[in-house]
Formats: C-alpha cells, structure tokens, sequence
C-alpha cells in the first residue's frame, strides 16, 4: 500500500515527502496530514493525491467513466489486495481478460487511476507467470504490458516481459 502510493506520488509528479503508514492486522494504508486526522485507505488516499496533483481527468471524465473506475478501484482493494492464493490470483485474471476483451483500458479508452493501481497490484503476480500462463490471459497481458510502457508508471518495479508477436496477433 504505501510503496504503491509513494510511485503514485512520483508519477503525478507530486513533491513526495508524504507520511505514510499502516493500520491494522489488513495493514491499511494511513497518510498522515499536518492538518487533523489522517486519510485511510488505498482508493481514498490515491484519489486524494489525483486530486492534489491536478489530474482530476485520472479518476474519468464523464459520469460513467468515474463509476467504472471506482468500481475497478474496489475490485482493486476487495480482491487484489484480499487475494493470495494461486485459486484467486487465476480468478482475477479471468475477470480482467474477460473484462479486458474489447477494451483498452479498464475503463474503456481512457488511462486512468484504476489502470495504474491494478497494474501496481497485479505486478507480484504478472512477474510469476509462466510464457503459457501469459497466453492464457492474452488480454490482461497486452493490457499489463502497454501499461508497464506508459510513461511514469513502471519506475524500479521490474520489467515483465511479453512474448510480442502474441500480444498482437489474435484476432478474435
């Protein structure tokens, strides 16, 4: 939690500095402010730092979008963060392919916060994957791949590579 925040940080450009902490046996991400009680939680602290750095547009634009992303940003915590074993790491894969068929993004055609905490979420296990397993999840793999590439995003997290000429070539 507070490692993702702290790329987020970086790659909105932010000063950085934030005090970040954990709560709890869930271990809860806690940004401390200087002024009152600090924020909670992953999706709140995240569209707190969207917000501060000026790129509202990351949490969607129209009323639909900002719903999809929210509704990823759950997913995100709810089953991301929840899952660890083998079992729930392949049943979110098979919702994001499924998800990820027709679209570019997890919020359609646009990059958005939900795309960048997702990525940071799936990255332990996209690392672990073997070539077959990639192909198996061809959409998440092109999706996880194009966003690894966006710039800003990846930083010191490791490069997870793609057989290319896959990623591209299944017409469905």
């Amino acid at each position: 939690g507070a490692e993702e925040l702290e790329l987020l940080e970086r790659l909105l450009g932010l000063p950085g500095g934030n005090k970040y902490g954990v709560q709890g046996e869930r271990k809860v991400p806690v940004l401390q402010t200087n002024n009152g009680p600090g924020l909670m939680g992953l999706m709140t602290i995240a569209a707190h730092l969207v917000k501060q750095a000026r790129k509202d547009q990351l949490l969607g634009s129209t009323a639909e979008e900002k719903a999809v992303v929210q509704q990823w940003l759950e997913y995100r915590v709810t089953r991301v963060n929840g899952g660890s074993s083998k079992e729930d790491s392949r049943t979110i894969l098979k919702d994001l392919n499924t998800h990820l068929e027709d679209k570019v993004y997890l919020a359609g055609n646009i990059f958005t916060l939900a795309d960048i905490l997702m990525y940071y979420g799936l990255h332990h296990i996209m690392v672990d994957l073997t070539v077959q397993e990639k192909e198996k999840y061809l959409n998440v793999s092109r999706w996880f791949n194009h966003i690894q590439h966006y710039p800003g995003v990846r930083q010191h997290l490791s490069d997870v590579v793609f057989i290319k000429n896959r990623l591209y070539t299944n017409a469905h």
